[in-house]
């Protein structure tokens, strides 16, 4: 037979325009089992068309083989394993799924017997993937002269509606949950009738209510259990539902039947385009009684809160907060203030940055406080500030506690005392000077009766003494006394004149100091250089003077104890203002720097041996006193070393010391 002639017969044998007819027609039968389509029995050639023009998913299983044949609706069931699946063996074509349906389909071929499945569980390999798919199917035996020939296997993929099915279930399931968890009561309402059914047992735990009484209509609930002050607000909601197919929300005061009030939140909606619905609502009810006061004590608690947060904001003190282990967790605005450092900077860091190093062992004193529940009050320490200085602060530490009475941290008052302690140092260095004013007019007092004796019977001596030497020696010992008493007076640093403020020449005060000083000068090794040459006068109180060029004299000489040179002038200045102006110059030691700022401080002092510390700050009270300046500058370097005090005073004023 030519080949035209086979194809003509093929196409007679196998009907159809279909995919699957036209692969049948084409495919090479004679390398199976059920060999060329034309030696194909009239059964076979029936079924083979029968499942052809199937609608549905269908397969036919031919043969002790169970030679593989499917028609057009089966293609995307079998995904990748088309074509290559036509003409194959069952079991090799769905080889994943043959310990699950072969029995079935050995037992229609080899027993007769049909077999129903739905919905049943047979994974399916698609693209080297195993995919869970589920399937209905049923299996029919096609007989052949009284003898099975083969399977007919209609089916049908199921996935979609199981899993639909699984998830609806699963969704009741959850929206039972939820509205179990959330307490709501679940209700049906036919308006038209006013007909209510409940739907869970929770609508009567509300309304407290046995189940055998039974729901109560809109009627009944408006007449026996909605508060009155409620009834208009409810008729409002059900009227735009109703009207406008708005959702029902409504919230208010019911009466529940053991006549205790409670408030209710109704929440529901219009079930519209359903048929027999008109007017019917479904919705849900929770009783809010306990929520609502929940809410209201929350909403006072933030207003505290918020209060709170302000006051910390806007309090002068540093408060923060911080964890167990000492990691900050708030800081306020006077935190920002006090230490330089800003809430992104702090929060989240550790308390230590603010802490010197030699004081970190009090931080573990106070979080082992802290943790056994103990507060600190008024703990006095320093701290460190962003620039590195250190602050005198008092500390008050409390435990914080969670909602358990757990304690998760500490809260921290923190407030800067460094203005107090210097108040304080300012008030007890005020109370030595006054201290030691009053001992200094006791000693006066004292000093000055045996000098006045001593210089009253110097004075007699003057006429018992005749000869030249004597006469010398006695005016050289009222010198001497005289120099001395001045000396006592300076060195005591409260010396004040009670003669009033004259024109005075500055250039004789200082000449008449050096003149005292100079025998001194002398026996240190001191070399005195004097620039005098001031024309102009200053008024001012000559005895105060004089302390202030002895106090500076007496400095110098000390700074050079072995030898130097002493430099004293006197000159008129024209700026900062006319005046007059005084500089006493060493080469002596010289001061540290670190000390410089606190020379004119009442009872600072260099000195190891002797000296009040008083001078300096004596001979500044004087100076400012008359309106005038005085300034220091040292240096201790080796190549340049010594002392040079600066003073200027003005040439008209009016002098602002006590007892002018």
């Amino acid at each position: 037979m030519n080949k035209a002639v086979h194809v003509s017969r093929t196409n007679t044998l196998i009907a159809g325009p279909s995919e699957m007819a036209a692969r049948i027609r084409e495919h090479d039968w004679s390398r199976t089992p059920l060999g060329p389509v034309e030696e194909w029995s009239d059964t076979l050639l029936a079924t083979v068309n029968l499942m052809l023009h199937s609608p549905f998913p269908t397969i036919l299983a031919w043969g002790p083989e169970m030679v593989f044949l499917y028609n057009d609706a089966a293609i995307s069931t079998l995904t990748v394993k088309h074509p290559s699946a036509l003409g194959g063996l069952y079991r090799d074509v769905f080889h994943e799924a043959w310990e699950l349906v072969g029995a079935d389909l050995e037992a229609c071929f080899c027993r007769g017997e049909t077999a129903v499945r739905d919905n049943m569980f047979i994974p399916i390999l698609i693209n080297g993937v195993l995919e869970d798919h589920y399937w209905s199917y049923s299996l029919i035996p096609v007989y052949e002269n009284g003898k099975i020939g083969g399977v007919y296997h209609a089916f049908r993929n199921m996935t979609e509606t199981v899993v639909g099915a699984q998830k609806l279930r699963e969704s009741e399931a959850r929206l039972k949950l939820a509205t179990e968890a959330a307490q709501l009561g679940v209700f049906v309402w036919e308006t038209a009738e006013d007909q209510a059914s409940w739907e869970n047992d929770r609508v009567y735990e509300i309304f407290r209510r046995a189940r055998e009484e039974g729901p109560v209509s809109g009627t009944d609930f408006l007449r026996d259990f909605l508060h009155p002050d409620f009834h208009e607000a409810f008729r409002d909601a059900v009227e735009r539902t109703l009207q406008e197919g708005a959702p029902l929300r409504f919230e208010g005061l019911m009466y529940r039947a053991d006549r205790t009030l409670c408030r209710i939140e109704l929440r529901g909606n219009l079930q519209s385009g359903i048929e027999g619905s008109k007017g019917k609502i479904l919705g849900t009810i929770r009783d809010v009684t306990e929520l609502r006061g929940a809410e209201e004590t929350l909403r006072n608690s933030a207003k505290r809160l918020g209060e709170l947060a302000a006051i910390v904001a806007s309090s002068e003190d540093v408060i923060i907060s911080k964890d167990l282990s000492g990691i900050i967790t708030s800081w306020n605005n006077s935190a920002t203030r006090v230490f330089g450092y800003t809430a992104e900077e702090m929060i989240g860091a550790s308390i230590l940055r603010l802490i010197p190093q030699h004081l970190h062992s009090d931080e573990r004193t106070i979080l082992e406080s802290i943790r056994a529940g103990r507060p600190i009050e008024h703990f006095e320490t320093v701290r460190l500030a962003k620039d590195g200085r250190e602050i005198e602060v008092s500390l008050t530490v409390s435990p914080v506690k969670d909602a358990t009475g757990q304690i998760i941290g500490a809260s921290k008052i923190l407030r800067d005392v460094s203005s107090r302690k210097r108040l304080e140092q300012s008030l007890l260095q005020a109370e030595k000077i006054a201290a030691t004013g009053r001992m200094a007019a006791t000693i006066a007092h004292e000093v000055n009766n045996p000098l006045e004796a001593v210089m009253n019977l110097l004075y007699l001596l003057r006429g018992k003494v005749t000869d030249e030497d004597g006469v010398n020696y006695l005016a050289a010992a009222e010198d001497e006394l005289g120099r001395v008493a001045h000396i006592a007076k300076q060195t005591l640093g409260y010396y004040r004149e009670h003669a009033s403020a004259r024109l005075s020449s500055l250039e004789e005060i200082a000449e008449h100091a050096l003149m005292i000083y100079e025998p001194r000068c002398t026996a240190a090794g001191i070399t005195i250089q004097r620039s005098l040459s001031a024309s102009r006068k200053v008024v001012v109180r000559r005895g105060e003077m004089m302390q202030v060029i002895s106090n500076l004299q007496a400095n110098a000489i000390y700074a050079m104890s072995s030898g130097g040179t002493l430099s004293v002038s006197v000159s008129d200045t024209h700026s900062p203002a006319e005046g007059v102006a005084l500089t006493v110059e060493d080469n002596g030691t010289g001061i540290a720097p670190e000390v410089l700022p606190k020379v004119f401080e009442a009872f600072f002092t260099t000195r190891t041996t002797f000296g009040t510390g008083i001078g300096l700050f004596v001979a500044k009270q004087f100076v400012e006193g008359h309106g005038g300046q005085i300034s220091i500058d040292s240096h201790i370097e080796p190549e340049r070393h010594g002392t040079l005090v600066h003073v200027l005073l003005p040439v008209h004023t009016q002098y602002e010391g006590s007892g002018s």
